[in-house]
């Protein structure tokens, strides 16, 4: 059995081009001017400027408490700064089984 193509064939316009820019496209061609094509504008919403504030807050905070490692530093000098080594081990272990279990996935 043979289909015979009854239909009309589909326009040559590629995705996302508009009516418009085949008109301004064929002004061009004809030699009149050459038509900058119009700007096209783009609004996000609220939630980009949210986080384009919180980005620049976050890439302007200290990495580090300048205050809590003075604080140290004076403990250290003091001879009041203590290691626990409980907690120091307990930290160490569940550190290397997370790395365990990571690098087996």
């Amino acid at each position: 059995m043979k289909i015979d193509k009854t239909s009309k064939p589909l326009p040559t316009t590629k995705v996302g081009e508009s009516t418009a820019r085949g008109a301004a496209t064929k002004a061009n061609t004809s030699g009149v001017g050459a038509a900058k094509p119009d700007s096209t504008s783009v609004h996000l919403g609220t939630t980009t400027a949210q986080l384009r504030s919180m980005e620049s807050a976050i890439a302007s905070a200290p990495i580090v408490d300048a205050k809590k490692v003075a604080e140290i530093k004076q403990a250290i000098t003091d001879g009041r700064f203590q290691v626990n080594s409980g907690v120091v081990a307990d930290k160490l272990i569940t550190t290397v089984r997370e790395l365990i279990s990571a690098g087996s996935r």
